[in-house]
């Protein structure tokens, strides 16, 4: 229970992330944030009381947030999300020991190390493109280059959000997946 994730909201309903749940009873019992939702029936034990486990908690004062120093955590992890653990040269979907991360551009050809520049990729698929462009190594890309323009951060709560139906009306994932299948299309 204790190993769950919490969506945690900026004063403003802004989602800020996620925090793990003894981090989110913390907070909550030191009065920094209010609970929003809880995760159904499921509760935590002390010696001598019960507490309900909050799925979204909401900071009690605005905080201001610098976006470009959160996106760089955990890039390779949230590639692998953001593409559903498959190649997008070959549509395989692989664990994540077997996957590598591609640049569609290469390095050698100018191509930086963003997360709109890399892709998931197998390791077969990787060597057989090799330093060159997926147009150059004929290999088209299965993603289109507007749905990895989407922020990791919006991925990864997304992503967690699928399991956690509470979730979605401050994620306004309803709208999320009009988008994202709008850009495929």
């Amino acid at each position: 229970m204790l190993t769950g994730r919490v969506l945690l909201l900026n004063f403003s309903y802004e989602p800020l992330g996620t925090v793990g749940v003894a981090r989110s009873m913390c907070l909550w019992i030191g009065g920094k944030v209010s609970v929003e939702e809880y995760d159904g029936e499921n509760v935590l034990h002390s010696p001598s009381q019960v507490f309900r486990v909050p799925s979204v908690v909401r900071l009690r004062h605005y905080i201001h947030v610098h976006r470009k120093r959160r996106e760089t955590t955990m890039k390779r992890a949230r590639i692998y999300i953001r593409d559903r653990y498959t190649c997008q040269y070959c549509g395989e979907h692989r664990h994540a020991k077997d996957l590598t991360l591609d640049h569609i551009y290469p390095r050698a050809q100018g191509g930086e190390s963003t997360p709109q520049n890399l892709v998931t990729a197998c390791v077969k698929c990787n060597q057989r493109k090799g330093n060159r462009t997926p147009e150059q190594a004929r290999m088209p890309l299965l993603t289109s280059q507007k749905l990895l323009q989407l922020g990791l951060d919006r991925v990864l709560l997304c992503h967690y959000a699928e399991s956690k139906p509470e979730w979605r009306k401050y994620l306004f994932m309803d709208d999320f997946v009009e988008e994202t299948q709008r850009i495929a299309a």
